[in-house]
């Protein structure tokens, strides 16, 4: 850490399938500075992670890292205890949050942080890479709060890819606040809602030889929380792995946090 440079800290994670039943170990879970991690008790089967802020960050010129690996078998779920709170600092850089999250064979990661917040004045760059193997599970949830309350936002831009095999299945890029691309907040965007965010659901196709013949594809779904958010479910497809219905991808607008989780929420139960 020095003054000039912000703030360098990363976090790690290692999950393993334990004895029988779905029993998971935690072999590596090591944080530093603002990222503090500690096991809590699952609900349910597998291990919980809970990523606790230990001091204020990002803030401009930071640079954090998280990486998680859940082995072959392991379950894991990984929290966190708070919003994390994007903020203006000394140095005029940007800061960076990087996540990179490893599923293997068989396992399962619910990757569900609370929100990130974007407050006025600071400038956030987000990127997240996921690779799973054929058989992995994955929940993964994105939120964005664009300003605290009664604020504008700050500058927040965030990218996730998702590989499965080796092989993308989502790659996509969004960017709000000041210096984002004109029309971001216009009615093509974000339309004036203030939280936006997404869910991501994959699983492993269905044991068995496929049906023989074209499958009819899964439809998008849409789910309109009248004037206070909107949501859009859409299946995607695994790339080289047959059978429809495998990877959904749930995103949503709303005029706050709560609206937004819970349009995710309902779009996932469709």
């Amino acid at each position: 850490m020095g003054a000039l440079s912000g703030v360098r800290a990363t976090a790690r994670i290692r999950a393993v399938a334990a004895g029988p039943g779905d029993s998971t170990a935690l072999p590596l879970l090591a944080g530093d500075g603002p990222l503090a991690l500690r096991r809590t008790r699952a609900h349910g089967a597998g291990a919980a992670v809970t990523v606790v802020g230990a001091m204020s960050a990002p803030l401009g010129g930071d640079r954090l890292r998280i990486e998680a690996e859940v082995a072959a078998d392991a379950r894991l779920t990984v929290g966190s205890a708070a919003a994390t709170v994007s903020l203006p600092g000394r140095e005029q850089d940007p800061a960076a949050y990087e996540v990179r999250l490893a599923v293997g064979p068989g396992a399962e990661l619910r990757w569900l942080p609370e929100p990130v917040i974007a407050a006025r004045g600071s400038d956030l760059r987000m990127t997240t890479v996921v690779d799973l193997a054929p058989t992995a599970r994955l929940v993964l949830r994105e939120e964005q709060i664009l300003g605290r309350h009664r604020e504008t936002s700050g500058r927040l831009t965030s990218r996730l890819t998702v590989r499965v095999a080796g092989r993308t299945l989502l790659d996509q890029e969004v960017s709000f606040g000041p210096g984002a691309a004109p029309g971001w907040d216009g009615p093509a965007g974000l339309a004036g809602y203030r939280a936006v965010g997404q869910l991501l659901l994959v699983g492993p196709p269905a044991p068995g030889p496929s049906a023989p013949g074209p499958s009819a594809p899964d439809t998008p779904a849409l789910l309109d929380a009248g004037g206070h958010g909107r949501a859009a479910r859409t299946p995607l497809a695994l790339p080289g792995i047959d059978g429809p219905g495998r990877a959904v991808l749930v995103t949503a607008v709303a005029a706050d946090g709560r609206r937004l989780r819970s349009l995710l929420e309902q779009a996932r139960a469709l």
